[in-house]
């Protein structure tokens, strides 16, 4: 008797830096209280770029072949034993960390921290969680979240970066009437000032060194009002700690005047995380404000710690999310959040995903469109 051959499907898969192969992998039927997905829309994000680019995300490196992709959602295709919360044909949004469910972290509701967390398209554990680059995959139930029937599959791509923002938002305890600014346009910083309109902030206002990505968060209703920060030269590599600081201190000094606000912002999001706008952030929250670390970038930071601490300004860590799935979907639901579908600028399939890595890193298209969140979809309906 002949061997039944199994189904397969395509995935698109990092051997290392710019090495993406397409390859035909065996499609397995879902384990115990997972369930398969037909994965409809990914979208791609920084460190998915980084892994790419350099086969490596900060410390994390590849030591395996490894599907990229965390922001997905998708239609469940089969059920594996013992699921009865979700049905073959549901429409849901997939939460791409695992977490244990049994430490003091998930047992005290931040799973975010759990050390024995797996996270899809992260090459921390080992061995890695593929992503969602694939025509299907099996994950488990309780990180499978349904969808409100008007939320795009593109929209509910976004829940992933939105519970980004809403667990920073939360750790920062926004609330009505305070003051905001952000610290980087991309996608992330995008989504901050929408998140901060959101939970009633008076004013939401951003700072880029890119002048088309500020005039877009303003035409498009993200930022009230933007300040355009002169880009560093290679005088600045010279530069002394102390140099540095100051530099960084008149920067948001100069974003003060220009935003009228002299006393600073009630909650600052850094989403850049490079050094001179994290050091200025400090100088633009207001006495007993916070500073929201949000990008992640340089390792080691020289920070105006005494500016800090004399103003009573917290500084606080956010990452990723914990319990925010059903929020970010019912924010989504709502329409609260202006413009959130202008946030993805470019659409490319599955067997196009090298090419759209490479028009990310570019910034800009064949056009000279900016390049804000790209989506992949399957090269084929399931």
């Amino acid at each position: 008797m002949s061997p039944v051959a199994l189904p397969t499907q395509p995935a698109a898969v990092l051997y290392g830096p710019k090495d993406l192969r397409h390859e035909t992998r065996t499609l397995w039927a879902p384990q115990q209280g997972q369930a398969q997905v037909a994965v409809l829309a990914t979208g791609l994000c920084g460190s998915d770029l980084h892994y790419y680019l350099h086969g490596r995300n900060g410390d994390f490196a590849l030591q395996a072949p490894l599907v990229l992709g965390h922001e997905a959602a998708g239609v469940v295709t089969a059920v594996g034993p013992g699921v009865r919360n979700l049905a073959v044909g549901q429409r849901v949004a997939i939460e791409a960390g695992v977490m244990c469910n049994e430490c003091d972290y998930c047992n005290a509701g931040r799973y975010n921290l759990c050390k024995e967390m797996r996270f899809c398209s992260s090459a921390k554990t080992f061995p890695h969680l593929d992503g969602t680059l694939q025509t299907y995959m099996n994950h488990p139930v309780h990180v499978l979240h349904p969808l409100p029937e008007n939320v795009t599959f593109e929209q509910a791509a976004l829940a992933e970066p939105l519970s980004v923002l809403l667990h920073a938002a939360r750790r920062a305890s926004i609330s009505k009437g305070q003051t905001a600014l952000v610290l980087g346009v991309g996608a992330i910083g995008l989504l901050a000032c929408s998140v901060a309109k959101s939970m009633g902030a008076s004013r939401v206002v951003a700072i880029d060194i890119n002048q088309a990505r500020l005039d877009f968060a303003r035409t498009a209703g993200f930022a009230e009002s933007t300040f355009c920060l002169p880009p560093g030269g290679p005088a600045d590599k010279g530069r002394t700690s102390e140099e540095q600081l100051r530099r960084a201190k008149e920067n948001a000094l100069a974003a003060l005047e220009k935003f009228d606000e002299p006393d600073g912002f009630d909650v600052v999001f850094e989403c850049t995380g490079a050094e001179p706008c994290i050091q200025m952030s400090i100088h633009a929250a207001a006495t007993g404000g916070k500073v929201m670390l949000i990008g992640m970038g340089a390792r080691n930071v020289l920070l105006p710690l005494s500016n800090a601490a004399t103003r009573e300004v917290d500084v606080l860590g956010s990452f990723r999310y914990a319990n925010t799935y059903p929020a970010a979907l019912s924010l989504l639901s709502s329409g609260a959040l202006e413009n959130v579908d202008a946030l993805v600028t470019h659409r490319y399939k599955l067997s196009q995903a090298d090419k759209a890595f490479e028009l990310l890193a570019r910034g800009r298209d064949s056009e000279g469109r900016m390049v804000l969140k790209v989506v992949i979809e399957p090269d084929h309906a399931p």
